[in-house]
């Protein structure tokens, strides 16, 4: 049970770890990872190299301990982090390995100031949340298992189909091998892949969200082909997305989990605006070809897609065709660059970021809730424009492809693999 007095020592920390957490979070992984090579099961490496996981796990460690007199205000996100770690089978015997090394880096990382009242304090804290976790992700992992047809853990899928989207971007359309029907999913959900890429000692598993409006057929992914980061010219291209692009074929087989995830499309009749940038489209596609289709009855949906240019576009022609479904449906795409066989229309419509301005001049009619998915960058430009537009918060919902370096994020201290590849 963590007393007061703890509460009280734990959030005495927070002004050292707003200045060593992203030390702190380094310094965990380095000794976690070498202790136990195993857990690179679960991690992507690239998110490794370039601290993007260090920093979102320091802003996690310091949200936690911000909040940690009043936790309500995090309380929403267990859900979600609870949907990544299911996803990634992470299992209860985790918890006491991850809290024994995050113990530890905070005392190599702040010395004597880690007293032993400190240590003691942070102890109880994290004892805590991690009876939370494994709670609620063994009441996940049971509710999505007692689904007709669902499973547990990965189950082998055969790839049906592989369509080329883009010039970065495949499709893989994925039916299980035993021949059964697939559960539903809600759309903007995802599925984790779990692969043995040659000549690696580890399994890979990345997460990619689910391109299509449920069927009970199969499951389509559309993987954008990560390249060589261009502030990291030292670095490999994405691991398992260059794998599945050149290496996976019609006819092989990879392991899926089931659909999870808390960016889903909200019961409502009021309008729908989705906005996506780059591969965040994925996401966003599934919500569209739901609303467009016979399920999705009549409400009014504003699409705005941001691509850099024609090469990295996918699914043009496919996304104007669901907006010829039904009246009520708009769309509009916004290139960085602009090719000289590029038809304002037919490729694109606008040329440059999407701003304030763009979305204000698409808005429907009345209060409609938003949907936004892609990089980073993006999501933080869509976070200002709806702070400019006054949009409240309850009608925003969003999913990042990359761990969010925000301290001003509110999750939890537990490491999160999040695949952006």
């Amino acid at each position: 049970m963590l007393s007061d007095h703890q509460r009280a020592l734990v959030s005495a920390t927070v002004p050292a770890l707003r200045a060593h957490g992203e030390e702190i979070t380094r310094v965990f992984y380095r000794n976690m990872l070498a202790a136990h090579p195993e857990l690179f099961d679960y991690f992507n490496p690239a998110n490794q190299r370039d601290g993007g996981q260090a920093a979102s796990l320091a802003a996690s460690v310091l949200a936690y301990a911000s909040h940690i007199a009043n936790p309500a205000p995090l309380m929403s996100m267990i859900e979600r982090i609870a949907s990544k770690h299911v996803s990634l089978d992470i299992k209860p015997a985790h918890y006491p390995i991850v809290g024994h090394y995050l113990l530890g880096a905070i005392k190599d990382v702040l010395r004597d100031a880690a007293t032993s009242e400190i240590i003691e304090a942070w102890s109880a804290a994290y004892a805590q949340l991690a009876d939370i976790m494994v709670g609620r992700e063994a009441a996940m992992a049971a509710e999505s298992a007692a689904q007709p047809q669902g499973w547990r853990g990965f189950k082998p899928f055969r790839v049906t189909r592989k369509v080329r989207e883009s010039d970065v971007t495949a499709s893989f359309y994925l039916q299980p091998v035993d021949g059964t029907p697939l559960p539903p999913f809600l759309p903007g959900q995802y599925v984790s892949l779990r692969v043995r890429v040659p000549g690696f000692d580890h399994y890979q598993v990345r997460q990619y969200s689910l391109s299509s409006a449920p069927n009970g057929r199969e499951y389509r992914i559309s993987v954008k082909r990560e390249a060589t980061p261009a502030d990291m010219p030292d670095a490999p291209p994405g691991l398992v997305s260059n794998w599945l692009h050149d290496t996976v074929q019609e006819g092989d087989f990879l392991d899926v989990h089931m659909p999870l995830g808390d960016f889903v499309l909200q019961p409502g009749t009021h309008p729908v605006v989705l906005l996506s940038g780059g591969s965040g489209i994925t996401a966003v596609l599934s919500m569209l070809e739901y609303l467009t289709g016979e399920g999705g009855g009549h409400r009014e949906v504003v699409f705005l897609h941001a691509a850099r240019h024609r090469g990295h576009h996918a699914f043009s022609s496919h996304v104007r065709a669901l907006a010829q479904r039904r009246p009520g449906v708009r769309v509009a795409v916004l290139y960085g660059e602009v090719g000289p066989a590029d038809e304002p229309g037919i490729h694109h419509d606008l040329v440059g970021r999407l701003t304030a301005d763009i979305i204000r001049a698409h808005l429907p009619a009345g209060p409609a809730d938003f949907y936004y998915c892609g990089p980073i960058g993006f999501m933080a430009g869509v976070e200002a424009a709806l702070d400019t537009l006054r949009v409240p918060q309850s009608r925003r919902f969003s999913e990042a492809f990359a761990p969010d370096p925000s301290f001003a994020v509110p999750t939890f201290p537990v490491p999160m693999p999040v695949a952006a590849e």
